[in-house]
């Protein structure tokens, strides 16, 4: 009896462990797998190795798919939709996962890695700061404060008037008169409506908040279409310095730029590429977009580069040695060996889809490895263009990360 009530426990443990085993790889699939991939014509796409899982697809897809799971895409670019869906099977059997594949048209772009100047004028004014006022009774008020408006908000308009400048909100302000005004503010994507009353100071009526409207700065253009004129440049968003907002654009420009210094990284020091903008020349181009992917925008007239590169997808990207293109004297573009130590080609984290290893002597000996100005420096493997520089680690300037080509596609259409 105690014997027959053992083995039942036996397989009620063996029965639990399985159906354990069971679920966490149907979970590692639903994380290994997404459900929509993004190819290039005459690409292959291998999504399977040496395990549980396995491919199929549909007989009236028209397609072929190998046996070590390779997808051979010239077989079925044509399709109805430019796209196929494949299923992941746990051991050939258990679908567990739909895969949408689509394949984008073969692309060639320009892959820059100049230097340039950006302008960015905001579409409403980014709040820094408040801070506490005095009214000619001799009160102290925070108006700011009290009216919960916080650093990183955006005043989009006020009294009904789009804001586009602090000096057009200090007129109304100071012709107040002590009457409310009534905000739009944008928090976080959420718009949302305030109230402040003008405080009377000796100097006239205040509101105590501290607004910022532009920026500017340098960054590394990644690339352009010859066909559109689109560009892209630096492979994150330009933010405000002091509060992090990612800055909406109202008008940007692209402006001429060049190398004049360079401030060495060090451990837990990043380094910078000092730059100049070149005044007197007229603008490169417009900037429409800031995103989290990068800058984006329109050309005026081609750049003096003829580098053209097929586009690689994210699954193409391996592990191993590549190169980047960047301006670190004067305005001359120059390539230099990297290392991608690692890629994650389906599941990205925003500008932080690879870790870059610089491995170029002569590099490391100029700058230290990757130093900021140097964010959009194009990334190459294997004769294309796959990604661009984004950050670099602080503790070890000589590596980084970087974003896919692909994801950065993504902004310009």
């Amino acid at each position: 009896m105690k014997r027959s009530l053992t083995n039942r426990n036996r397989i009620r443990l063996f029965s639990a462990l399985f159906a354990l085993v069971t679920a966490s790889m149907i979970l590692a699939c639903q994380i290994q797998y997404p459900a929509h991939i993004t190819i290039f014509e005459g690409e292959n796409l291998t999504l399977t190795s040496p395990t549980a899982y396995s491919m199929s697809a549909p007989a009236a897809m028209g397609g072929m798919l190998t046996e070590d799971g390779t997808l051979e895409t010239d077989v079925f670019q044509k399709s109805a939709n430019n796209e196929c869906h494949m299923t992941v099977k746990l051991f050939g059997l258990v679908p567990v996962r739909t895969v949408t594949v689509h394949i984008e048209p073969k692309t060639e772009l320009i892959a820059c890695g100049n230097t340039v100047g950006i302008k960015i004028f905001s579409k409403g004014l980014v709040c820094v700061g408040t801070q506490e006022i005095v009214a000619t009774d001799g009160s102290r008020q925070n108006l700011g404060r009290t009216a919960d408006i916080r650093p990183g908000d955006i005043l989009l308009s006020a009294n009904d008037v789009t804001l586009t400048d602090t000096e057009e909100l200090s007129h109304l302000i100071a012709n107040s008169n002590g009457s409310t005004i009534h905000f739009t503010i944008s928090r976080s994507g959420q718009q949302i409506e305030k109230k402040l009353t003008p405080l009377q100071t000796k100097d006239g009526y205040k509101l105590g908040i501290w607004l910022r409207d532009s920026t500017a700065g340098i960054g590394t253009l990644t690339f352009y279409n010859p066909d559109t004129k689109a560009f892209g440049a630096l492979g994150h968003p330009i933010a405000d310095r002091d509060t992090g907002t990612t800055i909406p654009v109202l008008e940007g420009s692209l402006l001429p730029a060049g190398v004049i210094g360079i401030t060495k990284g060090a451990k837990g020091e990043p380094g910078e590429l000092k730059g100049i903008f070149k005044t007197g020349q007229k603008p490169l181009g417009v900037i429409s977009k800031n995103t989290d992917q990068g800058v984006f925008g329109t050309l005026h007239h081609e750049m003096n580069v003829t580098h053209f590169y097929p586009v690689a997808s994210s699954a193409q990207i391996k592990e191993g040695p590549a190169t980047i293109l960047s301006n670190i004297n004067g305005d001359m573009v120059e390539e230099f060996d990297i290392e991608i130590q690692k890629a994650s080609p389906f599941y990205t984290g925003e500008q932080k889809d690879m870790i870059l290893h610089v491995t170029d002597p002569k590099l490391l000996e100029k700058t230290g490895g990757i130093v900021q100005g140097m964010s959009g420096s194009p990334v190459l493997q294997n004769g294309k263009i796959v990604g661009a520089v984004t950050h670099v680690f602080v503790n070890d300037p000589t590596r980084g990360y970087g974003i896919f080509i692909e994801n950065m596609l993504k902004e310009v259409g």
